[in-house]
């Protein structure tokens, strides 16, 4: 790499590390970076996976707050979520990249209009449901069923697979948006760095592009949770369903 194609890739990791803890997608930000730095489509993709881990990270920790009281919820769902991210590194492997093209842009696209739709859904839901069944606080076998199969896209290539998980959490847990999202940035962690550990053993990695975007990303993370967490919850969906709305542009357009 060139010292101005290491500064973009540095910059577009802060700009992914951001952007993944108040939202997601954040890998449409480094991916075309990667590529445009001259890496190869796998490369791009398994560097960008390791280094988005760091970020992840540091998302997390910067929504610690909001995770009060949420570690049983966490763990169960983080078992899920490991379970579908390991699966999608070992499709990525191993289907055509065609396989994902189609439904890619078709889950991405429900799940925005599930955040859009997400508080008059919530309230209709709540209304039919019966005064003697409360909502599970885990969200039952519908969200880690959920939660899973959305975590082997994340796996397998993971941009926008935030806007998916706060989709079905926003549907099946009655919590606020703020609190989902500290949890996504947890399931996020979880699948990157089941599915880098795996690349690790099985695929190349530009270490240099790794780096660069896990110093820019862990410093995306703090900037990004120390922002979003001060998003009205209004406010903090608008965000989410206009980078999802950007996310699906460049999906249908790839």
């Amino acid at each position: 790499m060139t010292p101005l194609e290491m500064l973009a890739v540095f910059g577009a990791g802060v700009g992914a590390g951001a952007l993944n803890a108040v939202v997601g997608s954040g890998t449409l930000v480094t991916f075309p970076v990667l590529l445009a730095a001259g890496l190869s489509p796998l490369t791009a993709t398994v560097s960008n996976a390791l280094g988005l881990v760091p970020g992840a990270v540091s998302g997390a920790v910067g929504y610690r707050r909001e995770l009060a009281g949420q570690g049983r919820r966490v763990r169960k769902l983080a078992v899920g979520s490991a379970l579908g991210g390991i699966t999608g590194a070992v499709l990525l492997l191993t289907l055509p990249a065609e396989a994902f093209e189609t439904i890619v842009p078709c889950l991405v696209g429900l799940a925005l209009v599930l955040v859009a739709l997400q508080p008059l859904i919530s309230r209709a839901v709540r209304e039919r449901r019966p005064a003697d069944r409360p909502v599970r606080p885990d969200g039952g076998r519908p969200l880690f069923a959920g939660l899973t199969l959305a975590s082997v896209y994340g796996g397998y290539f993971a941009a926008a697979q935030g806007i998916i998980y706060i989709s079905l959490m926003g549907l099946l847990l009655d919590e606020p948006l703020q609190r989902l999202n500290a949890v996504k940035n947890v399931l996020v962690a979880v699948v990157n760095t089941v599915a880098a550990v795996f690349f690790l053993f099985v695929a190349d990695f530009d270490w240099t592009a790794v780096a660069l975007v896990a110093a820019g990303s862990t410093l995306g993370g703090q900037l990004g949770a120390a922002t979003g967490r001060r998003f009205r919850p209004a406010v903090l969906r608008v965000l989410v369903v206009a980078v999802g709305t950007v996310a699906l542009v460049q999906l249908v357009l790839r």
